[in-house]
């Protein structure tokens, strides 16, 4: 089955619908190589679907020949594209100059979504958001997350955060809007759609599971006022006997003894007539304070 962060990816190639799109998606690409400069270009990744997409791109708008290598990653499904001194330095002269980077002024402002998708097929992961909201780029240098985040924040007002991870720089964002809005602007509005369909669900869970832990802590604070009150009825009827007691109390008494799980509202219905649950309150009060007398005189 592919990973969350796989399908996104083909939603971005299937995004990537015309020449211009997929050429500014193809520079993304390209300036997010295992490898970059004028000399050589090396690109490696897990995903077929990507890997097929810059080799048609690069003969498409680079007019070269590219071979798409197989490339074994400790038993796991890899591709290599290799661009060497001459094709390498036509895709250098062919898609752009590299080196002016995503934030410079200088490139096209309708090209940057495109380009930031291209660096996400590139360098990119997104974990499931049923486990959590992550996204991240896995750049080369620091020069290179700057630009990245440079890009992201002054053109789109998304800001995204850096860390090292294993001599690896890390361009991360772990808001679930700003994630949607990513997902939206590389072009992967079907994964949009599912967070957020995935956040609805965890809302909906947590608030039934905190009307759960309330009803919980209700039920349980009812069990613990029931017993304490079962007890003083006990005393009560050990010491002097329950109908020693007035009508009112006597009634209520004997209904919370019958009925140990009954809340004061169930309590309050069953008499006749019926009470508030302040009216039924009220009364084991006084039923209470009966108990702690005796208690206060020796049991007596």
């Amino acid at each position: 089955m592919a990973s969350f962060s796989h399908m996104v990816k083909n939603q971005i190639i299937e995004s990537l619908n015309t020449p211009k799109k997929a050429s500014f998606a193809l520079y993304g690409l390209l300036c997010f190589s295992k490898v970059v400069s004028e000399g050589e270009i090396l690109f490696s990744t897990e995903n077929a679907e990507v890997a097929s997409f810059l080799k048609s791109e690069l003969e498409r708008i680079c007019k070269i020949k590219v071979e798409l290598a197989d490339a074994d990653k400790r038993g796991h499904q890899a591709f290599n594209i290799s661009l060497r001194d001459k094709n390498a330095r036509i895709a250098f002269e062919t898609v752009g100059d590299f080196r002016n980077g995503l934030s410079d002024k200088s490139f096209p402002t309708e090209g940057v979504r495109y380009a930031i998708a291209g660096a996400f097929l590139a360098v990119g992961n997104i974990t499931d958001p049923n486990k959590e909201y992550h996204l991240e780029f896995v750049v080369p240098s620091v020069d290179a997350c700057n630009d990245l985040g440079l890009a992201l924040l002054n053109n789109f007002s998304i800001l995204a955060k850096h860390t090292t991870r294993k001599n690896s720089e890390i361009v991360y964002i772990k808001e679930s809007e700003n994630i949607e809005d990513m997902l939206t602007l590389m072009g992967a509005s079907k994964a949009t759609l599912e967070v957020m369909n995935v956040k609805i669900l965890k809302n909906v869970r947590n608030k039934v599971n905190r009307v759960m832990n309330c009803e919980n802590a209700n039920i349980e604070r009812t069990v613990k006022a029931s017993e304490q009150q079962i007890e003083d009825i006990e005393l009560i009827e050990k010491s002097m006997g329950l109908d020693s007691l007035p009508d009112e109390l006597y009634e209520i008494a004997l209904l919370r003894y019958e009925n140990p799980e009954f809340t004061l509202k169930e309590l309050g219905e069953a008499l006749t007539p019926k009470i508030s649950k302040s009216g039924v309150n009220h009364r084991l009060e006084k039923i209470k304070a009966i108990a702690n007398n005796i208690r206060d005189n020796g049991g007596m």
